[in-house]
Parts: structure tokens; C-alpha cells; sequence
């Protein structure tokens, strides 16, 4: 019997199943699936490209329909801005528990449209419905789009061995403001409360359509900015090891240099993850024209991102190395990230300590 486990496929069964089977051939298709990869790629007209994205759509309302609704929107926007074209437009379909009430769907839907329109994004289709057997937060899926000049995309195969790794905002952005926002009082008699408020902070940072809008206008491939990836599951090792995959290429990192705030390294110490592993949802790993870095890692410090050059792409003969300080190591997917356990665990003992309650 096969091992079943949640999170996403992994590369083997990914490719085993669903690379051999994507329907018919077009010669439009400019980037089709591929694992590590965030986009899809289509010409649509003569030197005209759109970059396409899905994923679920994830909604906690435990967070208030405001954060949730904008939380969601910016996992399937962050994504498609890793292209590096304009973020446009948005389908959407929610498949909702029967429970919710229209008060709450329209809410809900309100909070949803505000995030779209604060990005520049237009819904233009979707399906809404209440369904038995539906419940959050998966509640539905939706496509991204973004569009723009055929020469003026990325994906993360394109890093190219010379280029320099800036990373954003740090390790373990998402796992440690998802255990904030849901577990404050618990986790405050550990840490402390203004840790918690630090770690909750980062609610807002769990986002990277800023960077990529900036990683945008100072210019791509050639001119500046090679190749973007979103770290989401495996965090900033994960999502090293993705580009490196995706571009086969050779990586040498700098564990020291990757930044991990002190509310992460706290939260994650207190709940058993180790933050270079774990989700961070608002990292972006961005491969760069190694002359054009220092002025890269300054535009976005100006803008008011954090971000720092943490390593270098190099030949494939050279392997995939992440320098500790124990000595080197391979670089390679964690696998299973360490924060759906931790996250599980503490969702089973706070449902405990209700019910004993």
C-alpha cells in the first residue's frame, strides 16, 4: 500500500502522474507544469505572454473574514507576480460550507474584492455555492493571471550559473504568523506576549506582490532579475532547492546569511520547527545579475523590504551546498515541511483543552 501524507505531491509522483498526461499539445504554451515552477506560460497574441497560477482558495474565518479574505487573495497573487508581469486577473470558485450565512458570505466576498482592487486585480468569473461536504479553509480554488511583453517573464528555470540569491524578509515568514494569529494566549505563556505581537505582525508580510512589483520595474532577465520563486512549503531551503531543480544548476548558500527575525527563531525554538524548513508564504527567492545585486538588495531595502544576498548560482558539476556553521552540506527538499505537524499538534491539544473545558 502507498504512503499517503498531506501537503503537496511530491516530485516523483508529480512527474510520474501528472507530467505524462497534460491533454493536448499547443505550440503556445511557452511554460507548461513543472515541479518547483510557480507559473504557467501562454502566448496569446503576437509577443503578448499570460502567466496563470492556481491554487486552492484558503480561507480561516477564525481570523476574521478581513485577514482571511486578503490572506487568501495574495497566496494566488503572490505566485502569479513571480513572473515578473503585471498581476490582472482573478477567477474564482468558492465551494462553501452550507453553514455560512449571506451576512457572512457578503463579508466575506467584500473583504475579498477590496484585496483584489488594492493589487490591480479584476475578478472576471467564477461559480458560488454552498456544498455538503465542503469546509474550511479549503474552500474552493481560483486562477491568477498576469500579462505583458513575451521577452519580459521569468520563472525560477531561468537562474543562470553567476547570478547572485537575494532572499526577502527571512525565514519562516507564514509558520510563524499563522501560529500567532491562532494560538496567541497559548503560545504568549511560552514566548511572551510581545513576541506573539511580533509574530503576528508578520500576518501582513505574508506576501510577496511587493517585491515581485519591484523586482518588476528595476528590470528583468538580463536587466536585473533572472528568476523568482514564492518559498511556500519547505520554506527557504525548499524553495532554493526548487530553483536550483528547475534551472538545473549548481547553488552554493550562506545558512548564516539567510535572516531569521527573533520572533521567528522564538516561535519556531518553542513549537519544534526548524524556520529554514518550514513554510514561509511572503519569501521571495529572486536569482540576479550579480552587477546589478547591491542596487537590487537596495531597492527594495528603500521600499521598506528586508532582503539579502545569501548565496550564488553555480555549474551543476559543483553540487548543491549549503554552508553552515558545522560545515557544509547538501542542499536538497526537506520533504514534508515540519510546520503541518507542529500546527496538527497544536490544534489536537488546543481541541483537547476545549473539550476538557
Amino acid at each position: 500500500m502507498s504512503e499517503q501524507r498531506t501537503g503537496k505531491a511530491t516530485a516523483e509522483l508529480f512527474e510520474r502522474v501528472i507530467l505524462s498526461r497534460l491533454g493536448a499539445p499547443d505550440p503556445d504554451v511557452l511554460v507548461g507544469p513543472r515541479h518547483g515552477v510557480d507559473v504557467g506560460v501562454v502566448r496569446v497574441a503576437n509577443g503578448v505572454a499570460m502567466a496563470l497560477t492556481a491554487d486552492p482558495v484558503f480561507i480561516v474565518p477564525a481570523y476574521g473574514w478581513e485577514r482571511a479574505a486578503w490572506f487568501a487573495v495574495h497566496i494566488l497573487a503572490s505566485d502569479a507576480s513571480t513572473s515578473g508581469l503585471p498581476l490582472r486577473w482573478m477567477a474564482v470558485d468558492l465551494n462553501l460550507p452550507p453553514d455560512i450565512t449571506d451576512d457572512e458570505l457578503t463579508s466575506l466576498w467584500d473583504a475579498f474584492h477590496r484585496a483584489c482592487e488594492g493589487i490591480g486585480v479584476a475578478v472576471v468569473t467564477g461559480h458560488t455555492a454552498r456544498y455538503d461536504g465542503c469546509n474550511w479553509p479549503m474552500v474552493g480554488g481560483a486562477v491568477c493571471m498576469a500579462s505583458g511583453p513575451e521577452d519580459r517573464f521569468v520563472t525560477p528555470a531561468m537562474a543562470r550559473v553567476g547570478d547572485r540569491i537575494v532572499v526577502t524578509k527571512g525565514a519562516a515568514i507564514e509558520a510563524t504568523a499563522l501560529f500567532a494569529a491562532t494560538f496567541p494566549d497559548r503560545l504568549a505563556d511560552g514566548v511572551g506576549r510581545d513576541t506573539v505581537e511580533a509574530g503576528d505582525r508578520l500576518f501582513e508580510q505574508m506576501t510577496v506582490v511587493p517585491e515581485a512589483t519591484i523586482a518588476r520595474e528595476f528590470g528583468v532577465r538580463q536587466a536585473g532579475v533572472t528568476s523568482m520563486h514564492d518559498a511556500t512549503e519547505g520554506g527557504v531551503v525548499g524553495g532554493l532547492s526548487e530553483v536550483a531543480a528547475a534551472s538545473n544548476v549548481g547553488m552554493r548558500v550562506d545558512l548564516a546569511a539567510i535572516p531569521v527575525r527573533p520572533e521567528v527563531r522564538a516561535i519556531c525554538e518553542h513549537t519544534g520547527m526548524d524556520p529554514y524548513t518550514s513554510i514561509s508564504e511572503g519569501t521571495l527567492i529572486a536569482t540576479v545579475v550579480p552587477q546589478k545585486t547591491e542596487e537590487f538588495v537596495s531597492a527594495l531595502t528603500e521600499s521598506g523590504v528586508d532582503a539579502a544576498d545569501v548565496g550564488e548560482i553555480r555549474p551543476q558539476s559543483d553540487g548543491r551546498v549549503l554552508v553552515t556553521p558545522d560545515g557544509d552540506s547538501a542542499l536538497e527538499h526537506p520533504g514534508l515541511d515540519p510546520f503541518w505537524g507542529a500546527f496538527g499538534r497544536w490544534a489536537q491539544e488546543a481541541a483537547g483543552i476545549a473539550d476538557a473545558g
